[in-house]
């Protein structure tokens, strides 16, 4: 009954501290132990985070424990803001205040406290006016700011960039519409170019939106959203679907001022989302001029870009005529579209390079190429293909050294450096591989390590067996893996990364994919900094929260409460 150094008087309660067991219990836990050391603000997304994901049963009770804690920087701030330093606010005062920051961080996930029933409302006679907050999250760019950024973006331009640039450009200001694809393999300076056009749109006052197919690639956009989020695209698409964007609402308002939407990753997306997109938009523009329901994409500029070399969209068990037949190159919106070509290799006019390195740099550019167009190998499918020998690590006795050794140079002494881990990452071709190169690199640095056990449970409603604790047993629960779900056990160590495996929130850049440093060592709750993206040094807090896998092979839904995290050495190509 003892766990770290702590007697318990039940076996329950040393199970509970092992996090075992679940209970709304640790959600209090949770915040009180944030806030040791965490600002309101933090506390107060902490507080939205459980509500929406941890499945509270009791949000009021919830609200009322820990209302101090989430309200207690308030007071101090409403005396800045009112130069009055000798203000006093009631607790009724307090709460209104604290329970309108807390609507207004749901808002950003597109809610708000009248979808808990069980909450509590702010008082009407304290709370600003309130316009579009959508809208106002998009004007409120510091214009000053943006045009002292476009002067340097402009200037970086090659000539291809410029021409496509201008072409965009005048399109924007004419408002004449447009649809353009941008086609460029990894070098060529799509997401420079991309983020010239969101600055010049909106240093002059109007608005761009940043979108993207993946979470990963809209952190490199920034103000970037999934499309799904920010269309809110069905899961399911047919012919017939529309967004679920109703006219006259704040997201209808949104697009109806909206002067272009960048697209980036486009050819990941189905070709049904981007025909339910343009349906939605002609909807919504037609109010504007009737004219629009038959202009593609209701007559507003959008700007998609990718490599159609990398990954298609997914279909399931799909063969490769399948895979080709949902792409928007096979939709009727294609027949409207611009293709601009980028093919010169930014990369190579870094400064300060010698003439070997940017030989070496080409030489591997045009290599990956050939892979890409599909020039190298033989057969079709799976191509054996010859990898120059200057990039294979000569093995010796230990292989897995070799690799970490060649990737992590000094790991020991510079992995607390966020700027050393954030250059490298191995990518591995199963989880499993992650799990043993982890253990590896995690036993071979000094520090305290921590454990973080999951809580495992079968949903009552997928499995009606009397028996089910006998065939299913909590330690066999605990040895499954699911894809996309982190396991039972999470061991950590300060200074080490980590990945989420969730969309928490895209506005402070914490979606599927984000890279982060794990900062401190806690039982309820994981601090971490961001060090990828466009939100590089944010600081975040993570709960526990309870997941089911999307696809089961067991015949009963499983419920993990785990902290959302992967194993450190997942990657992807987002920050190369």
């Amino acid at each position: 009954m003892t766990v770290k150094n702590i007697t318990y008087p039940t076996y329950k309660d040393a199970c509970y501290a092992l996090g075992l067991l679940d209970d709304d219990k640790e959600w209090h836990e949770c915040i009180i132990e944030a806030a040791q050391w965490a600002s309101g603000k933090q506390l107060r997304q902490l507080f939205v985070t459980i509500l929406m994901f941890c499945e509270v049963s009791d949000p009021l009770t919830f609200w009322d424990s820990n209302w101090k804690i989430l309200t207690e920087d308030i007071l101090n701030r409403q005396r800045h803001i009112s130069h009055f330093h000798d203000l006093i606010l009631s607790d009724s005062q307090l709460k209104n205040y604290g329970l309108y920051e807390i609507d207004q961080i749901l808002q950003q996930y597109g809610k708000s406290l009248k979808d808990y029933p069980q909450m509590p409302q702010p008082a009407v006679n304290i709370l600003i006016h309130k316009g579009n907050r959508l809208i106002e999250e998009e004007m409120s760019y510091d214009i000053g700011s943006l045009q002292r950024e476009l002067e340097i973006l402009i200037s970086g331009l090659n000539n291809e960039q410029r021409t496509i640039y201008n072409s965009i450009m005048e399109a924007v200001f004419s408002e004449g519409g447009g649809m353009f694809f941008i086609y460029g393999h990894c070098g060529t300076g799509k997401t420079y170019l991309y983020r010239t056009i969101l600055a010049a749109v909106r240093s002059k006052g109007k608005i761009a939106l940043a979108i993207a197919s993946s979470g990963i690639a809209t952190l490199l956009l920034p103000g970037g959203r999934t499309t799904h989020s920010r269309f809110h695209i069905p899961i399911n698409v047919n012919d017939e679907s529309t967004c679920e964007i109703k006219q006259k609402t704040q997201v209808a308002d949104l697009l109806l001022k909206t002067s272009i939407i960048v697209w980036d990753e486009a050819p990941m997306a189905n070709k049904n989302c981007f025909e339910v997109v343009n349906r939605s938009l002609q909807d919504i523009l037609q109010i504007e001029d009737p004219r629009n329901l038959e202009k593609p994409f209701g007559g507003k500029v959008v700007v998609l870009g990718g490599d159609f070399r990398q990954i298609l969209p997914v279909v399931k068990k799909g063969r490769r005529e399948d895979i080709v037949q949902s792409t928007i190159c096979q939709s009727h919106l294609w027949n409207y579209c611009h293709v601009f070509k980028l093919q010169q290799n930014m990369r190579l006019m870094q400064n300060n390079m010698s003439e070997i390195q940017q030989s070496s740099i080409q030489d591997f550019s045009e290599w990956i190429l050939k892979i890409g167009n599909g020039d190298l190998g033989e057969g079709d499918g799976g191509n054996n293909i010859t990898i120059p020998h200057d990039l294979i690590i000569q093995p010796t006795e230990n292989p897995l050294e070799d690799i970490i050794n060649s990737t992590y140079l000094d790991l020991d002494a510079q992995y607390m450096d966020a700027n050393y881990i954030q250059e490298r990452a191995i990518l591995d071709p199963t989880n499993e591989v992650v799990e043993e190169l982890n253990d590896y690199i995690i036993s071979s640095i000094n520090g305290v390590e921590h454990e973080y056990l999951s809580s495992d449970s079968i949903c009552k409603a997928s499995l009606n067996v009397a028996d089910q604790d006998i065939l299913y047993p909590i330690e066999f629960l605990n040895s499954l893996r699911f894809l996309g779900l982190p396991n039972h056990k999470l061991t950590l160590k300060v200074g080490l990364p980590i990945m989420l495996l969730r969309n928490l929130n895209q506005n402070e850049g914490l979606c599927n994919g984000t890279r982060l440093i794990f900062t401190k060592l806690a039982t309820w709750v994981i601090e971490a900094k961001i060090i990828t993206g466009t939100n590089i040094g944010t600081c975040l807090f993570i709960p526990r929260i309870t997941l089911s896998p999307s696809d089961s092979k067991w015949p009963f839904d499983l419920k993990r409460r785990q902290f959302d995290v992967g194993q450190p050495q997942y990657n992807n190509r987002a920050e190369k």
